[in-house]
């Protein structure tokens, strides 16, 4: 029997809010956020592709080394001759013209070790550098997601914060309106109320618990965005342990202005971009400049046999090219790189701006929240003062239950409007912080 009732103790205490849901502080969040974003995974493989792009493009100044075997058979003159010149065989017969004419049908085996080496090629430096740049945007890319995924959290921290102080209201709010419907009870039992009095608190009771469930729903739901923001299992929530303070965000405008766009992720990226399209011309004039090549091989020819060797031979030299005219077609691929670096150095300015208006931006709407969250505050202890006045004066039969709930629901929206507002405070800091391009440093360092 005893056994029983030790599973109901621990199903109960399982089925209960404490157990509920797993607390986590901000700074654990995000860095579980980290580790278990698949976005950010992504940008993880993204950065191994750029970075084997990069080793790949520098393989180019390395020699190249080739074995090739390949097989022919033929009745043509030229080419038996050649055939047998290779694999040594010739003799004076083979000068005989009928000999010469239908000289029946050879075979070769062909065996070829080469050595290929670039000694001058001006596009291949160019080529190394905008693969690095590339891979420096990947880098920029991938700050740039755990910023994102750092602001996901935060924005899901602060809406669980701001839902438990929404379900706190609600029920103090309740807990009102039951006591409002027992004093309209307690007039209408003595006599001094009126029955309509107690049935309008009743549906204002009604009014609270619908408020209630929905407030409680809604906390269960910031759980769960919070659980997903943090990279866990479908239908997993999280609770938070404390509250969550406003950043402080310290420095002038123009400070603020130069602290991003000295650590904007995406800025960066932006500027990477503009130094390949800078690259890209100088690509683009790499075509005009002369190309130096040398090589070695070593050949073994048989007519029987993969491999084998009746005869051998080597071959070293190197060679130039200079493309001297190709129908202007390097000369309009200058113009396009020349324009492609126009655009991104348009687009590289634009972004300067925005991401300085961003700041400004930030910085007013934060300004803001905080007077605002003063006036709200003022707010409350008015509507507060104002609800304790009217109930003395309906205990006192000189109001009536309208002017009762009247100033009960004045005092619920007043306490309503703080939560809203403090939570503005608080994503107007993160979001100001962000805007920086600093919030992951100041978080999760």
């Amino acid at each position: 029997m005893k056994y029983n009732w030790l599973f109901i103790l621990v199903v109960a205490l399982i089925g209960s809010p404490a157990f509920a849901e797993q607390g986590v502080t901000l700074s654990d969040a995000v860095r579980q956020a980290l580790r278990n974003n698949n976005l950010l995974k992504a940008e993880q493989f993204a950065l191994q592709a750029a970075t084997a792009g990069q080793d790949a493009a520098k393989s180019r100044y390395l020699p190249r080394l080739t074995l090739e075997e390949s097989f022919a058979a033929s009745n043509s003159p030229t080419r038996t001759f050649m055939m047998k010149l290779d694999q040594g065989r010739f003799t004076a017969n083979d000068f005989i013209v009928t000999n010469l004419n239908n000289p029946g049908t050879e075979t070769d085996f062909r065996s070829t070790i080469a050595l290929e080496q670039t000694v001058y090629d001006r596009s291949v430096g160019i080529t190394v550098d905008i693969a690095a740049k590339e891979r420096e945007e990947r880098e920029s890319s991938q700050q740039l997601r755990r910023e994102q995924v750092t602001f996901e959290v935060v924005s899901a921290y602060v809406t669980v914060q701001k839902s438990k102080a929404q379900l706190v209201v609600a029920e103090k709010g309740l807990t009102s309106a039951r006591e409002h419907l027992r004093l309209a009870g307690v007039r209408v039992g003595a006599g001094t109320g009126l029955r309509s009095d107690e049935l309008r608190a009743r549906t204002f009771v009604a009014e609270m618990e619908e408020q209630e469930i929905r407030a409680r729903n809604s906390l269960e739901i910031a759980r769960l965005r919070l659980g997903k923001a943090m990279g866990a299992p479908a239908g997993k929530g999280f609770d938070i342990t404390g509250e969550l303070p406003p950043l402080t965000v310290a420095g002038s405008p123009e400070e603020l202005s130069r602290l991003a766009l000295e650590n904007r992720a995406d800025l960066k990226g932006v500027e990477r971009q503009y130094e390949k399209a800078e690259l890209g011309v100088g690509l683009a004039r790499s075509a005009w400049y002369p190309t130096v090549r040398a090589g070695a091989g070593f050949q073994l020819n048989d007519r029987s046999v993969p491999f084998g060797a009746d005869n051998s031979s080597w071959y070293a030299g190197a060679s130039l090219r200079w493309e001297l005219f190709d129908g202007m077609r390097r000369s309009r691929e200058g113009e396009k790189a020349g324009a492609l670096q126009a655009v991104a150095s348009e687009l590289l300015e634009q972004y300067r701006k925005e991401v300085a208006f961003q700041v400004a931006e930030s910085r007013l709407l934060r300004e803001e929240a905080v007077k605002r969250l003063e006036v709200a505050r003022s707010a409350v202890a008015d509507a507060e003062e104002g609800l304790r006045l009217v109930q003395k004066r309906f205990e006192g039969s000189l109001a009536t239950i309208v002017e009762l709930l009247d100033a009960q629901t004045s005092v619920n929206r007043a306490r309503a409007r703080v939560i809203d507002t403090d939570a503005d405070l608080l994503l107007a800091s993160a979001q100001l912080t962000y805007s920086i391009g600093m919030l992951r440093k100041e978080i999760a360092p």
